[in-house]
C-alpha cells in the first residue's frame, strides 16, 4: 500500500480549522493520496515545529494565525505573490530549493468575490479595513482589478500609512475610521476583531444598499457582518475565500485545480 503524502493546517489555536475538512474533499475528488492534520505551534516554537514536520516526510503547511509572517521569515525561497504580501500562508518542501513560502490568500479572496459572488471591482471604490498581515496580503490582487480607488483605514494611521507605502506606484488612501464620511461600493474586513466578537469602529455612513461587505473571518455572523447588515449592505463571510485560498495551495501542492462549488456548498449546509 503506497503511503499517503502528509499535509497540516498549522497554526495556534488551530482545532477549529476547517482545513483538513476541506482538503479531504478536495483530495476525494481530484483522486490525490493525501492525509492531512491540524498541527499544533507553541508560540515560541513555530519554527522547530515546521522543520520537525518536513523532516519528518511532511510535503506542505497551510499557515493561520498568528504564524504568517513567522513563515515568511522562515522560507528559503518566497514566490513573488508571496514577497509582495510580506507573509505566507502555504509552505512546502522542495529538494533543491528548501522550504518554499507562498501566499494564497489574495486570489482566494479574489475569486470568492469576482467568480462566487459574481462581482467586478473595476471602476469600483474599495474600503479596506485594518493594516496588519491580512490586508497586505490581499492589496495587490485588489489593485490589479482596477478600482476607482482603495482606501484603507485603520486605528493606527501611521501603521496604515507604512502599509500603503510598501505599493507606492498606486494611488491608495488612508484614513482613521472616524474620519470616514462616504459610502464605497466594496467594503472588506481584514481584521482579527470578529474571532473575539468585536467589530472595527467603521462608521455607519459606509453603508447602504448598494454596499457589499466581506469579513475575512467565517463561521458565525459577526458583529461587523451584523452592523453592515443593519445599515443596508449586503454581506458575506470568508469562507469562501478559505475554501478558494485552500483550492490554490492543493495547486500549488499536487498540480491539480479542485472544483470548489461542491466543497463549499458542503461547508455551507454543514454537511462536513
Amino acid at each position: 500500500m503506497v503511503e499517503s503524502d502528509r499535509y497540516a493546517v498549522v497554526g495556534n489555536p488551530v482545532k477549529h480549522s476547517k482545513s483538513p475538512d476541506i482538503h479531504a474533499l478536495f483530495a476525494r475528488q481530484t483522486g490525490q493520496n493525501i492525509r492531512y492534520s491540524h498541527l499544533l505551534a507553541p508560540l515560541d516554537r513555530f519554527d522547530i515545529t515546521v522543520r520537525n514536520f518536513m523532516e519528518e516526510g511532511g510535503k506542505g503547511l497551510n499557515v493561520t494565525v498568528p504564524f504568517k509572517r513567522d513563515a515568511y521569515l522562515l522560507s528559503d525561497v518566497l514566490t513573488p505573490r508571496a514577497k509582495i504580501a510580506g507573509a505566507v500562508n502555504t509552505l512546502f518542501r522542495d529538494s533543491r530549493k528548501g522550504i518554499v513560502g507562498d501566499n494564497t490568500d489574495g486570489k482566494g479572496l479574489l475569486t470568492d468575490l469576482v467568480r462566487n459572488e459574481g462581482l467586478s471591482l473595476a471602476g469600483k471604490s474599495v474600503l479596506l479595513l485594518g493594516a496588519g498581515g491580512a490586508a497586505r496580503g490581499v492589496i495587490q490582487p485588489l489593485l490589479e482589478q482596477n478600482p476607482a480607488c482603495l482606501c484603507i483605514a485603520n486605528r493606527n494611521l501611521e501603521r496604515a500609512r507604512e502599509l500603503a507605502a510598501l505599493f507606492s506606484d498606486a494611488a491608495i488612501q488612508v484614513s482613521p475610521y472616524g474620519d470616514l464620511k462616504d459610502a464605497f461600493d466594496i467594503v472588506i474586513n481584514a481584521t482579527s476583531a470578529g474571532l473575539v466578537q468585536e467589530r472595527p469602529p467603521v462608521p455607519a455612513v459606509v453603508f447602504n444598499a448598494r454596499v457589499f461587505a466581506l469579513d475575512m473571518v467565517y463561521g458565525a455572523p459577526t458583529p461587523f457582518m451584523a452592523f453592515a447588515r443593519q445599515h443596508g449592505a449586503q454581506v458575506r463571510d470568508g469562507l469562501g475565500m478559505l475554501v478558494e485560498q485552500a483550492a490554490e495551495s492543493f495547486l500549488v501542492w499536487r498540480g491539480v485545480l479542485p472544483d470548489t462549488a461542491p466543497v463549499l456548498a458542503a461547508l455551507r449546509t454543514g454537511t462536513i
